[in-house]
């Protein structure tokens, strides 16, 4: 019996393979687990060229996912997400790089950006939480106002603006 009753399935425009190994390459513990490629009878199906993947099912960071060659008809946008939380700021650097790479810097913001796939991802502290809904309320602003101000987050910054350092 699987563990993961749900799985994330992304709608690519002819591109699910070439996202599939770009993500698998940036997230640890990650693999592509199957690929259903198009044969003569899926043709008249969108993207229905034979032999290319009309379906890759991949983990990541062991999570499964599904990249589906639907066609052009429906885009990714900013109201689903996948946030990356990071354990420092070596981490955010290293996810926000590789991520972001090709991606449309203007949806830069507050720790979210926009891959070259149009997949949107945060990338966030672990501490975000202590910064943003601490028991110090005047910290948690001040360090909202700091986050919002930001396009990659900067750890050192955010707990400076907590602690009223800034």
């Amino acid at each position: 019996m699987s563990l993961n009753k749900i799985t994330t399935c992304l709608w690519f425009d002819g591109r699910a393979e070439e996202a599939a190994n770009h993500y698998i390459a940036i997230f640890k513990n990650s693999e592509i687990t199957q690929i259903q490629r198009d044969t003569d009878a899926g043709k008249e199906a969108p993207g229905g060229d034979t032999g290319t993947a009309k379906v890759v099912a991949f983990k990541l960071d062991g999570r499964p996912f599904i990249g589906l060659n639907g066609g052009p008809y429906f885009k990714f946008n900013e109201a689903i997400s996948f946030q990356v939380e990071c354990t420092d700021q070596a981490e955010i650097d290293s996810y926000w790089e590789r991520l972001g790479e090709g991606g449309d810097e203007s949806k830069q913001r507050c720790g979210w950006l926009v891959d070259k796939f149009g997949v949107s991802w945060q990338v966030i502290p672990k501490q975000l939480k202590e910064f943003l809904g601490g028991p110090d309320k005047e910290g948690a602003a001040r360090a909202t106002s700091e986050m919002m101000r930001m396009k990659k987050l900067d750890i050192a910054a955010l707990k400076k603006a907590y602690d009223g350092e800034t």
